[in-house]
């Protein structure tokens, strides 16, 4: 029991937990509706594209990069996927499964593209934010899908007890993320290459291959997340992914990944995750401006980014 609460005390992810779990106690006690079956639903199934959302940004931080591209490429699989199935009448897995291509061959694009010009990664993806958000317009003229089929929005819809049936996708997501990067080879030479690619290329590690890779897992998970929010709406929006950038980045950096690559915390960034909706959920039951969120987002982001400066040079913990 010691070694195990030690072992949560030296994570950066501990503090973020203890904070949840006072705000929820707090929650609890200032208004009761906190802890109400429906309430619970509602939080719970907020959190469940920020998850993806957070993961995408997470995996190129991994890797020493960053992906501006996230909200863009994501709106762009949500109109795909939500096209698919009301203009062109297509079951919900196809149509999934499809838009899920484009989120990895987007991915592509953009690691393809960083590696072949040598350009940072920040500046190639927000080129190609722009041209993923203009053909997102092009295809739609701004007018969201509406027609899907009952069994996409059950999904959406769908709760057992207090939980979101959505809930299941980014559980299984982080499950493979945390055997990706801890069992695989290919997720250790990612983060072997964020953490320092000059010695990585000298290892043999083909530095090229480990940042298409990461770009390519990064557009897959936003295009998830991007089916999600249709699937969370009921809809198709153009809108989808305009606002991911802060969470993106907001809830990783939180959860204890480094700016300068080779390091992330998968259970660091959920909790980060849940933090941002119990924040969210408080501001709703609480009456206050909701605009305040993104003010706390990014003084935590701030914060954060101090603990993992201060933690790096001063202390000698995981």
């Amino acid at each position: 029991m010691n070694k195990m609460f030690e072992f949560a005390i030296r994570r950066q992810w501990s503090g973020i937990l203890a904070v949840i779990i006072a705000g929820a106690i707090g929650l609890s006690i200032v208004t009761p509706a906190f802890l109400t079956s429906f309430n619970w639903f509602v939080m719970l199934r907020s959190v469940c594209v920020s998850i993806l959302v957070a993961f995408s940004q997470m995996v190129m931080l991994g890797v020493g990069q960053m992906n501006l591209s996230v909200g863009a490429l994501g709106g762009l699989a949500a109109i795909i996927v939500g096209g698919l199935m009301d203009a062109w009448g297509w079951p919900a897995l196809p149509a999934i499964a499809f838009a899920l291509m484009v989120g990895g061959v987007a991915g592509f694009i953009n690691g393809w593209l960083t590696v072949r010009t040598g350009i940072n990664g920040f500046i190639v993806t927000l080129a190609t934010a722009s041209a993923f958000a203009g053909i997102n317009l092009g295809i739609t003229k701004a007018v969201p899908f509406y027609n899907l089929p009952s069994n996409f929005l059950a999904f959406g819809n769908g709760k057992i007890g207090f939980f979101p049936i959505l809930l299941v996708v980014p559980v299984i997501v982080t499950f493979f993320l945390a055997v990706f990067f801890s069992r695989s080879v290919e997720g250790r030479y990612l983060l072997a290459v964020g953490g320092n690619s000059t010695s990585a290329e000298l290892s043999g590690i083909s530095v090229s291959r480990a940042i298409v890779i990461s770009h390519v897992i990064s557009g897959l998970l936003a295009a998830a997340a991007g089916v999600l929010a249709v699937a969370q709406l009921g809809s198709a929006q153009p809108t989808i992914g305009a606002d991911w950038l802060v969470i993106s980045f907001a809830a990783p950096i939180i959860g204890g990944a480094s700016l300068s690559g080779g390091s992330i915390s998968i259970v660091g960034t959920v909790i980060a995750v849940l933090l941002v909706g119990l924040i969210q959920n408080a501001m709703v039951l609480l009456a206050v401006d909701p605009y305040w969120v993104t003010f706390l987002l990014g003084a935590l982001i701030l914060v954060a980014v101090w603990i993992n400066r201060y933690r790096a040079v001063h202390l000698d913990v995981d």
